[in-house]
């Protein structure tokens, strides 16, 4: 009896465990699915494309991407940040050739995963993550000022043209589409101070719309949407090769944007979570599948979403299984209320969006760079201004070659600082010697951006005549390190300034050795402590004895080493 009851414990526990995994999952993805609904509709309206194209993107692409992506908690749809990018693809070149760039930027996904180069996103600086996220934020914003107000005008490619345009026609506001966006607006505010199980969007969505149809406001409307699944479907042209030649940066665009929003999302989906830690080369491939099969649905590219994801955490979901019931509970919901969402106001989406832009801003980010660096605000700004003016991948690429910059700078300051002469010299050395000797640290391995600090030091101090550079916390040195090097010898070489190096690491003196450089240097300039190096130069200062050097050499030593 006993050894039946420990065989069945573990199984009794484990039936538990599923089972509550289960709820969790199943809670977690419908509270998933009743978020999504307005943000898919409103997102797909915000990209220029029907909304029903929202709803079939998140149905279609989070299924299949909750399959076979490397997140067991990601949910996948339309965002803000695609739609950015979206507006403008689909202004220039329509819908048609948005679902070609958007199998191109699938297949683009898939090689970056299979090619293992998902753990990039954590090399992108975050100033410039924030200085992105914060311009989305503006565009998202400004973008839905033509449904806030009511208007109807055309779609402009880019962002200045258009919000000019809006601002050009705003005397032309319909009133009744104002009222009903602040309606949602405030909605969505407070309406989590009254409950926080549904949520306030849909509550904003509902009341809205009821109210422009029991009093007949004459407001733009989504328009029907087809009381069916999404069916599969051609696409024209895909196989034209000119017409992908053509498409090849949009597609571009959509890949990188698609993979740094969806493993930023997986990221933050890890800090919520203490389940299995997303694999960042699978959700590439389950990000990419979802988007080379999407267009043949009708839907548009599709990423990870911060908000749904952790709304799927929040309330339970734990595996791949909440991100299938996202979908599924969708495609239920489109076959059952599909009717009741043509009378949807444009404007009521745009008070969800111009809510969700606002939070989209990263406030606390803005203070951090404030406080922290100028110069990581200033990366930050650059970033956002290249954003709203150009796009998103060239702020991208901006904002990443701004922080490379400024992260060389600070490591040739770091790499290099010169030792006060106390440290260095024993007491009674002569005052004109000192000046002659001049001593400086090089930390790290990074070491050629302080080639220039050498020019200005020799024009500063030119009664130098040795310069020791203590090299112990160099471990290695690539080629522009070691050119860097050739060019400061000749420099000093120049100035009849002599180059010595003490405390040269194996790997270091190894490279010098392949490079002919310290044949030039020469061996006679090499030393294992910066004593050596002061008493090669003049044996008679104090301290240069056998005994006083041994002392000497034993304090270098216990510093360097902490």
């Amino acid at each position: 009896m006993a050894i039946s009851d420990s065989i069945e414990e573990p199984q009794l526990l484990r039936l538990n465990r599923w089972l509550s995994g289960l709820r969790g999952d199943l809670t977690g993805g419908l509270t998933a699915a009743v978020v999504a609904l307005p943000l898919a509709l409103a997102f797909a309206v915000a990209s220029g494309v029907e909304p029903k194209a929202g709803l079939y993107t998140a149905i279609v692409a989070g299924i299949i991407a909750a399959i076979f992506g490397g997140s067991p908690v990601q949910i996948t749809g339309p965002t803000g940040a695609m739609a950015v990018v979206l507006v403008g693809i689909v202004a220039k070149y329509g819908i048609e050739k948005v679902w070609i760039a958007g199998v191109m930027a699938g297949i683009i996904q898939v090689a970056l995963g299979v090619a293992k180069l998902g753990r990039l996103v954590k090399f992108i600086p975050y100033p410039v993550t924030a200085g992105f996220t914060n311009g989305i934020a503006v565009i998202i914003f400004c973008g839905q000022l033509n449904n806030f107000f009511g208007l109807q005008l055309p779609r402009s490619e880019h962002f200045l043209p258009g919000l000019w345009q809006t601002l050009t026609h705003v005397e032309a506001l319909n009133w009744g589409a104002v009222g009903l966006a602040t309606v949602v607006i405030l909605t969505k505010v407070f309406w989590p101070k009254i409950n926080r199980t549904v949520p306030g969007s849909l509550v904003g969505l509902v009341l809205a719309t009821s109210i422009a149809t029991y009093f007949h406001l004459d407001v733009p409307t989504i328009g029907s949407i087809p009381q069916s699944l999404p069916i599969p479907q051609g696409i024209p042209h895909w196989n034209d090769f000119r017409l992908i030649r053509e498409l090849i940066n949009p597609a571009l665009a959509l890949a990188a944007l698609g993979s740094i929003e969806s493993l930023l999302s997986a990221v933050v989906a890890d800090g919520m979570t203490v389940s299995e830690k997303h694999n960042s080369d699978r959700e590439l491939i389950g990000q990419g599948i979802a988007n080379i099969i999407v267009p043949f649905f009708g839907g548009i590219p599709a990423t990870g979403a911060i908000a749904r994801t952790a709304v799927n955490v929040r309330s339970g979901g734990k595996t791949r299984l909440s991100g299938v019931i996202h979908g599924i509970a969708l495609a239920l919901i489109v076959l059952a209320l599909a009717p009741l969402a043509a009378q949807i106001p444009l404007a009521a989406l745009a008070g969800i969006l111009m809510v969700v832009s606002v939070r989209m801003i990263e406030w606390e980010a803005i203070g951090l760079l404030v406080r922290a660096t100028y110069s990581d605000f200033a990366v930050m700004i650059l970033t956002w201004l290249v954003t709203i003016l150009f796009d998103l991948v060239l702020a991208v690429e901006v904002g990443l070659v701004a922080a490379g910059v400024l992260f060389i700078k600070r490591m040739s300051d770091l790499s290099l600082a010169k030792i006060p002469e106390t440290e260095v010299f024993p007491p009674g050395t002569p005052l004109e010697l000192s000046k002659e000797i001049a001593v400086y640290r090089v930390d790290g391995p990074v070491f050629f951006g302080a080639v220039e600090r050498f020019v200005t030091f020799l024009r500063d101090e030119p009664e130098v005549k040795y310069l020791i550079l203590r090299m112990r916390f160099v471990p290695n040195m690539d080629t522009t390190g070691l050119v860097a090097l050739e060019d400061i010898y000749h420099d000093l070489k120049r100035h009849d300034c002599r180059l010595i190096l003490t405390g040269l690491q194996p790997a270091v003196r190894q490279i010098l050795e392949r490079s002919g450089l310290l044949e030039k240097i020469g061996l006679s300039n090499c030393f294992e402590t910066t004593t050596d190096a002061i008493c090669s130069i003049s044996p008679q200062i104090a301290g240069c004895s056998q005994t006083g050097a041994d002392d000497l050499k034993t304090k270098e030593l216990m510093e360097l080493n902490g």
